[in-house]
């Protein structure tokens, strides 16, 4: 029996679509904009997936979703997207929470380490999660008005996601470091769902 899962990232300006067989990553396909093209790009960049995979809606046995925190819009297309696909093909809607799934991203580039994911959430503000290099909660999921000398406690750190590039000139002296290449995608998802899914 194939375990086919589709992956929906829409909780930042990233759309992101992801399509699992048994656990394994086999077509993708994103894109960012300036603005929020969700609702125009999220069924399109499905059907692209699916036709990359060569497999209908039909054998799909679970689709994967970003629940947040992110943009309320997104997150809302993402959500009503998911749940009509699960509702019409009678199959499970798994949530997995968009910073989690942002750290399994950097974790494959950054072993060992301090992971701090930022969402920007306007102005001074981010969701945040902070994992210590086993991917153990040092700091759970929450909105924080950042400062400069917030989160020292975690020192040393990785810092990345859409929120971070607007930490770079206040955080300069910190002892942490940027990887603004890693955003948010859907393929951070891939192992969360299948597991959560057997």
């Amino acid at each position: 029996m194939q375990t086919f899962i589709l992956h929906l990232e829409t909780a930042t300006k990233v759309c992101s679509v992801a399509l699992s067989k048994n656990g394994k990553l086999i077509a993708q396909k994103e894109s960012q904009e300036d603005g929020y093209a969700h609702g125009e790009n999220l069924n399109l960049f499905i059907e692209d997936v699916l036709a990359q995979a060569g497999i209908t809606t039909k054998e799909l046995s679970a689709v994967s979703l970003a629940s947040g925190p992110g943009s309320y819009t997104g997150l809302r297309i993402g959500a009503a997207t998911a749940k009509g696909l699960c509702y019409a093909l009678e199959i499970p809607l798994i949530a997995i929470d968009a910073l989690t799934s942002l750290s399994v991203l950097a974790r494959a580039k950054h072993p060992d380490q301090n992971l701090c994911a930022v969402i920007d959430a306007r102005r001074m503000e981010v969701y945040n999660l902070i994992v210590d290099g086993s991917d153990v909660p040092l700091k759970e999921i929450s909105a924080d008005i950042i400062e400069y000398d917030s989160y020292t406690e975690y020192e040393p750190f990785i810092c990345f996601g859409d929120g971070a590039e607007k930490l770079m000139d206040l955080w300069q002296d910190k002892n942490c470091s940027f990887d603004i290449s890693i955003k948010s995608s859907a393929k951070g998802q891939v192992d969360l769902a299948f597991e959560k899914f057997k």
